[in-house]
């Protein structure tokens, strides 16, 4: 581990299934006014089934790095929008783009206001990263979407299997992992192993002891369909299908030993209190960003609102 740079990656690769991005201009307000950029999110079937669909997101892409030279991933997501990377949902799965995004966790942060109640949501996601076409899949699915993290583990909960919806038992890995601006992110993992439930439980991390380590798995996106009878007074039972989506960060792997915890060659509290400290300026100015986006358009609905900072300028 380099405590300059924290490990933080996802890999994404598959066919390109879909995609929701856009060609934008920086308004006046803008580090840099009247820049074009893509924001959005690009879908990857990870699977050859094409039931494990990754999405990557993508927030402020330039043509040009801060170098000046071409942005390579500008390149190839115009050529997603201009339908020069062919998706499954547009060509089917024989002519779509195979298609590798290394990317890193990110959380998309808002406020949403619940019955008048304003509640924070960090939704963790795949963030920014490399674009890049390839001619043929990793021969195990398992490694096509995959992540890769320091973290600082603060919490485990235990959560029972849920037979109805086909939802296994678990245990949530709470705590930290970092971006590479060395900003703070509270993000949940899952570890479904039972050896890895046992030990992750056993660790008994908490806030004011935290364990510090690494940590590798699978990220599972998929659609769920799961049948509920329901018998009737008279006549034949109604069986009724409900659909939902499954995402989540499976562990599969940590290191043998963990790095030692609050040791100047690796992370001490004071380093820990001072990045929470820093999370809350964020947190506040994401508040600010929505409550005056919200009075631009004559309501108060806490909504997301794309930050464009010099912050958001990525080289990728």
């Amino acid at each position: 581990m380099s405590k300059d740079r924290m490990r933080n990656s996802t890999r994404v690769e598959g066919l390109l299934y879909q995609h929701r991005l856009e060609k934008r201009v920086t308004g006046e307000n803008s580090a840099h006014p009247g820049t074009e950029y893509i924001r959005g999110t690009v879908d990857i079937a990870t699977d050859d089934a094409m039931l494990n669909i990754v999405s990557v997101n993508y927030t402020y892409v330039t043509a040009t790095n801060k170098s000046g030279g071409t942005n390579e991933t500008f390149v190839n997501l115009s050529n997603i929008i201009n339908g020069v990377f062919g998706t499954v949902m547009e060509v089917g799965p024989e002519r779509a783009t195979k298609l590798r995004l290394d990317s890193s966790v990110g959380v998309n942060d808002f406020y949403s206001d619940r019955n008048g109640v304003e509640e924070l949501v960090s939704a963790k996601r795949n963030e920014g990263g490399f674009v890049r076409v390839i001619s043929t899949l990793s021969p195990k699915e398992e490694d096509r979407s995959t992540f890769d993290c320091d973290m600082i583990i603060t919490n485990v909960r235990h959560v029972e299997a849920d037979h109805d919806r086909d939802l296994p038992e678990k245990a949530v890995v709470g705590g930290y992992v970092f971006d590479f601006r060395k900003s703070i992110l509270p993000v949940e993992f899952s570890a479904i192993n039972p050896g890895a439930i046992r030990y992750f439980e056993n660790l008994d991390a908490t806030e004011n002891n935290p364990v510090f380590t690494r940590v590798r798995g699978q990220q599972v996106s998929t659609t769920v369909v799961y049948k509920r009878t329901e018998e009737s007074a008279f006549g034949d039972p109604v069986v009724r299908e409900t659909t939902t989506s499954r995402k989540d960060f499976v562990i599969t792997w940590a290191q043998p030993e963990e790095y030692v915890w609050n040791d100047p060659t690796t992370f001490t509290e004071e380093e820990l209190k001072e990045a929470k400290q820093n999370r809350e300026i964020h947190l506040a100015e994401v508040r600010s960003r929505q409550e005056n986006r919200g009075s631009a358009f004559g309501t108060g609905t806490m909504a997301e609102a794309p930050k464009m900072s010099s912050k958001m300028e990525f080289d990728f």
